[in-house]
């Protein structure tokens, strides 16, 4: 698991040199409009994509969250943006070891996000979205409509602690499946990986019940085939 330390507050943070965690390129999925300014003095304490209620598979209302980083650091956009640029490869090639084909190829694919951001909904971990081709309407947002069989919504993540200190988090995954696999997920099936490379859960599969909350939470924006979107501070333009 990464572990790694970044001197806090700062202008811009600077990874400690460390074996294997070497500042890196950005990849081909980069967004390339990644101007952050007007950014660089937001901070992501208030996090954006938390849906109310929730609401579990069974249609009782209860409060259902990843688990959640109760010390999460506030970060500017350009500083969030630095940590990933200096992670992502890493988290990538950590993910794949689930053998999962989504963890091995999601960074070929469209980001939609300039930053990453801080996400309550995915425990106050600062995640990136990205999307396969077919799922391309995803960039429309809250216009994308229904997305079509074998779309594919990955979030990867890390975890930024106020004494400094970044870790891996999980990456999350959502696949749309033909009709009838599941009505209460409209049809999505839920996937997590674990910052050690593990899978965790899959909607019907090994640990189902550790990915029923996220049918539960995404119920919540069911009239928009249970996606959420990015905030609208750190998204890429249509």
């Amino acid at each position: 698991m990464l572990a790694r330390f970044f001197a806090l507050p700062g202008a811009l943070l600077l990874l400690t040199a460390a074996a294997g965690c070497a500042p890196t390129q950005n990849s081909s999925s980069t967004p390339a409009n990644t101007d952050l300014e007007g950014q660089q003095a937001q901070g992501f304490e208030d996090e954006l994509d938390e849906p109310l209620p929730s609401f579990s598979a069974q249609g009782a209302p209860e409060q259902q969250r990843h688990d959640r980083i109760r010390n999460s650091a506030a970060l500017t956009a350009q500083e969030a943006a630095a940590i990933y640029r200096a992670l992502a490869d890493e988290l990538a090639q950590t993910y794949a070891l689930s053998g999962d084909p989504v963890s091995a190829g999601y960074r070929d694919w469209q980001r939609f996000n300039t930053a990453p951001y801080k996400s309550m909904t995915h425990g106050r971990r600062y995640v990136s979205n990205y999307a396969n081709a077919i799922a391309r309407d995803y960039g429309k947002y809250e216009a994308a409509g229904r997305l079509p069989v074998g779309s594919v919504v990955a979030k990867d993540s890390f975890v930024v602690t106020e004494d400094g200190t970044v870790s891996a988090g999980p990456l999350f995954v959502m696949e749309k499946m033909e009709a009838g696999f599941n009505y209460v997920s409209g049809d999505w099936r839920y996937s997590m990986i674990s910052a050690d490379g593990a899978l965790l859960g899959r909607t019907k599969g090994a640990g189902a019940e550790r990915v029923e909350f996220c049918i539960a939470c995404h119920l919540a924006v069911e009239d928009q085939d249970h996606l959420f979107f990015v905030p609208q501070q750190v998204r890429l333009s249509p």
